[in-house]
């Protein structure tokens, strides 16, 4: 098994171009025309490496992009998104750059670096068995990943029904480890109505949106249940128009992070039965939850897999972590399927402007990746005893 490590490391050159192909074509979610050039770029590397083309399947005004290699009986999702939270121009600002170890670029790390993981894995299982090595995966890259997926969520459940497992290609945790739990998340936005009148004639006239709104906040946050780790955040806001008119209309969005669905349910009930405090004032609570948990119960088997091929790629030791931060691997968890999240770059600064790959992992997380899918694919490929007694 140790030839897809060293057809990995003689592919590294090619995979570093075309990384730097991707975090040079910038793609932020709102940016519809952007993602379109993205999602052609994209196909197009796919193209040169997988031999065949995607289904583009256009789902508000977005191509998510679907390559389905052959009928096998089993099946396995490789997931990934190209869409990033980076807005147009950054690139003059951050530059790609390959120096060293170290690959710079806005979204190279979340998670463009994963996309070109599933493509050259791929390729190497193709040369080293023919076709039929990659008989039975599907491909999904999704257009709307880093906006919660309100688009693709639909095709991603449909792409995942029936398979044996979903590999999700977003980066992975602190020091490589692979993400075997995310916690749910719901999002909500609380509107507060008031009624408008002037803060210097008559302020006793209005009823004051923003001072409801105080009120709201802090039983908003109450709502945080440290023990069970559950996290309820007031984030943006506002309130008012002018600096001389009582608000007549406030907002605040809130982020829900919860290890189970019953927490998840009980955060929703919470807001759900907040009553406004200021006679006359009135509020409306809009949106829930957005993505389920992925635990444990949908991932242990997965991560067994991959402990157990980690030393034929280079990977002395595999850590698994539970992290907030969610992915479209909690949707292909809701629906029953086992997930493994972060099988893809090894790096630092998702979102920030020190956003890095360590290039030195690159080759051993695409064996890694290339051992799980044949693995997956076909159990009776790779011997008993260097399963190590995993059970996929």
């Amino acid at each position: 098994m140790t030839q897809f490590l060293g057809a990995c490391n003689k592919r590294l050159p090619a995979m570093i171009d075309d990384i730097r192909l991707l975090v040079e074509c910038e793609s932020p979610s709102d940016d519809a025309e952007a993602l379109a050039r993205s999602a052609d770029l994209v196909a197009r590397v796919g193209r040169a490496r997988l031999g065949s083309d995607p289904d583009r399947v256009a789902c508000d005004g977005r191509d998510h992009l679907v390559w389905r290699l052959g009928r096998g009986p089993r099946r396995v999702l490789l997931l990934g998104h190209h869409d990033t939270v980076w807005p147009m121009g950054t690139l003059e600002r951050l530059p790609f750059s390959a120096e060293g170890a170290v690959l710079r670029g806005p979204g190279c790390f979340d998670m463009k670096t994963g996309i070109i993981q599933i493509f050259h894995a791929l390729q190497v299982l193709t040369d080293a068995d023919g076709p039929p090595a990659v008989d039975g995966v599907t491909v999904l890259i999704t257009a709307d990943e880093e906006i919660g997926s309100p688009s693709s969520r639909g095709l991603i459940e449909q792409e995942a029904d029936g398979c044996s497992a979903a590999l999700v290609l977003e980066s992975a945790g602190p020091g490589g480890a692979l993400k075997a739990e995310r916690k749910g998340v719901s999002l909500y936005r609380v509107r507060v109505t008031g009624r408008a009148a002037h803060a210097g004639l008559e302020p006793e006239n209005g009823v004051n949106a923003g001072v409801e709104l105080a009120h709201q906040i802090l039983a908003i946050a109450a709502l945080n249940d440290p023990v069970s780790g559950t996290t309820v955040t007031p984030t943006a806001s506002h309130a008012g128009t002018t600096t001389n008119t009582v608000p007549a209309e406030a907002y605040i969005a809130v982020d829900v992070r919860a290890s189970s669905e019953a927490e998840q349910q009980r955060v929703d009930r919470a807001l759900r039965a907040l009553r406004p405090t200021l006679k006359g004032a009135s509020l409306s609570i809009a949106g829930g939850p957005n993505r389920p948990p992925l635990t444990h119960v949908q991932s242990d088997d997965l991560a067994a897999l991959a402990r157990s091929l980690a030393p034929f790629c280079g990977i002395p030791a595999l850590r698994t972590v539970s992290v907030g931060g969610g992915s479209d691997g909690n949707f292909t968890a809701g629906i029953g399927i086992p997930t493994l999240d972060g099988l893809g770059a090894v790096g630092d600064g998702a979102h920030a402007d020190h956003e890095q790959v360590h290039t030195e992992h690159l080759a051993s997380r695409t064996a890694l990746l290339a051992l799980m899918t044949r693995s997956l694919l076909r159990p009776s490929a790779v011997a008993p005893e260097e399963m190590r007694d995993a059970r996929p």
